[in-house]
């Protein structure tokens, strides 16, 4: 297979260094340029351990978002924070290049909905209509001529994956989410709450009742029911660096005593949406998710459960919020658009 020229811009944070060591084994994508601003003139081995030699030796660059860094390679991974993607996004679709953007910029296709959840006016709303939300189980074909990727956060893809199978048994605007994050979901910044001492023995909810990614994920749950989709969300922060596990309540659309279904009926949902999927686990009647099952992986745990008591759909799921929730789950649209095997660099 022909390789392809690889760039990572904004190598120095959790989801770039998790992006780096996916791409150090990929078969296609060759790294051909890193860049990040704060560790700019370093060598990738100061930053990242872990890596071939040939890597470690290569020099962050600080990379400004113009045509220039265009002719450097033919995809780009963007894992720079939020509000910071944009520029580059507009100058590298310009030069016609591939991008897979990690950040939030692009996951909203209308710009009211960005203002809303970011609090500015979107930079680039032009360009929202070409992003492709990059969930390959839920946008594959969409992916395979994708130019221009929004790679999901982590808690929507944690809700969105389990939830869209049910979407048609359950009141859309009765839905509850209690997620649980590890610490580097926050990102890698110095912030007292997310420091050592305050994390340790210590357990939180946080922006609530308004968390940002509630845009992406209403917006993709009522694409996929046809009609709006509203739900109450809590995240919360857990003493561990990495991992993710998501509970979803809905109440059904109907007395489970008009239509009834039992664990095993639900199990089967599962089973038909994604029985076939190489990086969706749907577990036994049984078992249910758990965060270190799926460290340091593409994969995602699901299951589900009926509570005839209360007339509700219960639904988990676990995934490495560096992992599935983020990095390998960009390279695994990535690799849908290149037209390579999907499953490349990622087993």
């Amino acid at each position: 297979m022909q390789s392809v020229r690889t760039a990572v811009v904004g190598a120095s944070g959790y989801s770039g260094q998790e992006l780096l060591h996916y791409l150090a084994r990929h078969p296609v994508f060759k790294l051909a340029l890193v860049a990040a601003k704060s560790t700019a003139g370093q060598k990738l081995a100061q930053i990242v351990h872990g890596l071939p030699k040939d890597l470690a030796a290569m020099e962050i660059i600080d990379a400004a978002a113009d045509y220039s860094l265009a002719q450097k390679a033919e995809l780009f991974f963007l894992a720079v924070p939020h509000g910071m993607a944009a520029p580059y996004v507009v100058a590298l679709r310009e030069a016609g290049k591939m991008v897979v953007d990690l950040s939030a910029d692009f996951r909203t296709t209308a710009p009211a909905v960005y203002k809303e959840f970011y609090d500015h006016d979107h930079p680039a709303p032009a360009l929202l209509r070409e992003a492709v939300y990059g969930i390959p189980e839920i946008h594959r074909d969409r992916l395979k001529s994708a130019k221009l990727i929004a790679a999901p956060g982590c808690f929507p893809t944690s809700i969105i994956v389990p939830l869209v199978p049910f979407l048609r048994y359950i009141q859309p605007s009765r839905i509850i989410v209690n997620s649980l994050s590890g610490a580097s979901g926050a990102g890698r910044k110095v912030e007292l709450r997310l420091l050592f001492g305050e994390i340790t023995d210590n357990m939180y909810a946080y922006s609530v009742p308004k968390h940002r990614h509630l845009g992406e994920i209403e917006q993709e749950l009522s694409l996929a029911a046809g009609e709006k989709v509203t739900i109450t969300f809590t995240p919360h922060v857990v003493p561990m660096h990495r991992g993710m596990v998501s509970t979803i309540v809905a109440d059904f659309e109907r007395p489970l005593s008009s239509f009834p279904m039992t664990d095993s009926d639900v199990h089967q949902v599962l089973l038909e949406a994604y029985g076939s999927e190489p990086f969706v686990e749907v577990l036994p009647p049984g078992e249910l998710p758990q965060a270190r099952h799926v460290a340091h992986s593409n994969r995602i745990q699901v299951a589900a459960r009926i509570d005839p008591r209360t007339n509700r759909l219960l639904l988990f799921s676990s995934l490495d919020n560096l992992g599935k929730g983020n990095a390998s789950q960009a390279v695994q649209a990535a690799n849908l658009a290149c037209g390579l095997e999907e499953k490349l660099g990622l087993e």
